[in-house]
């Protein structure tokens, strides 16, 4: 992926997985999951592509720069097939398929590559009992 893609994608994780009183997608991880995984990014460059695309459609500016709330948004219309721009691939299906690859690295086996330190397990109290 080129460096315009890896922080394209490094927001969207950031949007899907917020920081709160945990760590974001990407502090926890997740994209190390996502480069561990082989078949991952068969279709991420382009899809990518085509959010930053829709986002200097309709807000002018680079999906990393938009605010939260704009970015949760254009992801929403996304995954609801709502797009502006001409797209290479089902934007509903890509956003959908990001989406779960983000849960997995987020709140998979901390051994698979995400979930550093087990953070999201320690969020929702799962203890692994041997």
């Amino acid at each position: 992926m080129t460096p315009e893609q890896t922080a394209t994608l490094s927001a969207v994780v950031d949007t899907i997985v917020p920081a709160d009183e945990y760590p974001s997608g990407t502090e926890a991880g997740v994209l190390h999951y996502l480069d561990q995984q082989a078949g991952v990014h068969a279709d991420y460059g382009v899809g990518l592509d085509a959010i930053e695309a829709e986002a200097r459609e309709r807000y002018g500016a680079s999906f990393p720069l938009l605010p939260y709330e704009r970015r949760e948004a254009l992801l929403r219309d996304l995954e609801a097939g709502a797009t502006r721009t001409p797209w290479p691939l089902d934007a509903a299906v890509f956003v959908s398929t990001v989406v779960g690859h983000v849960m997995e690295g987020f709140y998979g086996d901390p051994g698979n590559g995400g979930n550093l330190d087990a953070v999201s397990w320690r969020m929702i109290g799962f203890e692994v009992r041997g």
